[in-house]
């Protein structure tokens, strides 16, 4: 497996693919996040951004190869362990980006609740905002496995699926994404830095069975 991640991201490092969902997040946070912002409301933000991000990544990396290299990974290494090492790709560049993108915002907002009335520590914010982050891009990833190949081949059905299914993933109610996103939102109006176990915990189990799904198809599928 380990060699299989390695592949798929040099494959999709050099594609240059990543950049468009990249540049989108890093202008979505920059319209969106101000430097001086209450530190728990922006990583809130900054989290719910980055589910749709983690979808496109998927939907990337699922299709980066040509048919003729597919098929031969998936020959070598069997149809269901290639499309998981693509899922897994996706969700280590989500993660990585989301990392970085916590860590900038703790760092430029301001350690305060709404109103600059409480003191949040960053410290405390940043072990807040890490989980959130780690919700949305595993639910993220989850969308992207559901809504592309080989679950959806067409692109005009595909594209739409994604889309819907990262707002609903971000604002149905008992989505751990929407319960992670709106503990910060909650917290920032208090003062108190959330620090929830149940949102990952429910993301993890909710992913692992999409990119089981995923995998079954894509071998009951593959000649």
């Amino acid at each position: 497996m380990t060699a299989l991640l390695r592949y798929q991201a040099d494959l999709l490092l050099r594609s240059h693919r990543w950049l468009p969902p990249v540049i989108l997040y890093a202008a979505f946070l920059g319209v969106g996040v101000q430097s001086g912002q209450p530190v728990l409301g922006s990583l809130g933000y900054t989290a719910a951004g980055l589910l749709p991000v983690a979808a496109w990544l998927v939907r990337i990396c699922v299709t980066a190869e040509p048919p003729a290299a597919r098929a031969c990974v998936a020959a070598a290494r069997g149809p269901a362990r290639a499309h998981l090492a693509c899922l897994l790709t996706a969700l280590l560049v989500a993660v990585l980006l989301g990392l970085v993108a916590t860590v900038v915002v703790t760092l430029i907002s301001d350690p305060m609740s709404d109103g600059h009335r409480v003191p949040v520590p960053r410290l405390r914010a940043a072990a807040a905002g890490l989980p959130a982050a780690l919700v949305c891009a595993l639910l993220g990833t989850a969308v992207g496995a559901l809504t592309s190949r080989p679950v959806l081949r067409s692109r005009g059905r595909a594209v739409p699926a994604l889309l819907l299914g990262a707002l609903l993933a971000v604002v149905s109610a008992g989505s751990p994404a929407q319960a992670a996103v709106s503990a910060l939102v909650t917290g920032s109006r208090t003062g108190r830095a959330p620090v929830p176990l149940l949102p990952p915990a429910g993301a993890v189990l909710l992913t692992a069975a999409a990119f089981a799904a995923a995998g079954r198809l894509v071998a009951r599928r593959s000649p």
